[in-house]
């Protein structure tokens, strides 16, 4: 089978409907991959700040993000340096508990063809429970427990909470998160993107 070319696979993507009944805001696939990149952020899905813009992480979850990584918009909307490729790339809508989880058609028809392209990635960051139990497929228990174990799968990949403000109650309870886990994030994002202290 010939190798795709990601161009032409990502104006696949975006021109996607397959959920189209299912979401309340209509399709509007929002994900950031270039070719050569050394840094996946791996999300849930689009919230409605980021339907509205079209820029994934343009609302507070992005803005903490970011400071958990040591780095301004200009450095994390460099498509040269971040892919942004969520586990659902159009916002699902609301249930009871918040927005509804990314709907799984969109990764099983999507993911391994756009990572397939991303050879050069060095770090990626995993945000929440779908995206670690994407990228950790087997059993590890609940998320906090993954990540508790952070230093078993780094430095290629580092396991965190989402940085939605519906966490913090989380982060409270875990202060060895922002203690341990954040400054060697700021450390290994600035080595891979090579940024001088």
């Amino acid at each position: 089978m010939p190798s795709e070319r990601l161009p032409a696979l990502l104006q696949e993507v975006r021109s996607c409907t397959l959920c189209a009944s299912e979401l309340p805001l209509g399709p509007r696939p929002v994900l950031q991959v270039p070719k050569h990149t050394r840094i996946l952020i791996v999300g849930r899905e689009p919230g409605t700040k980021v339907h509205a813009t079209g820029i994934p992480f343009n609302d507070p979850s992005g803005d903490r993000l970011r400071t958990w990584m040591g780095i301004d918009r200009e450095i994390f909307y460099d498509a040269s340096r971040i892919a942004l490729l969520p586990m659902a790339f159009c916002y699902p809508g609301r249930g009871k508990g918040g927005d509804l989880p990314p709907p799984r058609r969109c990764a099983e028809t999507w993911r391994t063809r756009l990572l397939a392209q991303l050879d050069e990635i060095e770090l990626t960051i995993a945000l929440g429970q779908y995206a670690v139990g994407w990228h950790l497929s087997e059993e590890h228990g609940t998320l906090t427990r993954v990540m508790k174990r952070w230093r078993e799968t780094t430095p290629e990949l580092v396991p965190m909470p989402h940085p939605s403000p519906r966490n913090n109650r989380w982060l409270r309870n875990n202060p060895w998160f922002e203690a341990e886990v954040v400054p060697w994030l700021r450390t290994r994002v600035r080595s891979v993107l090579a940024i001088a202290s």
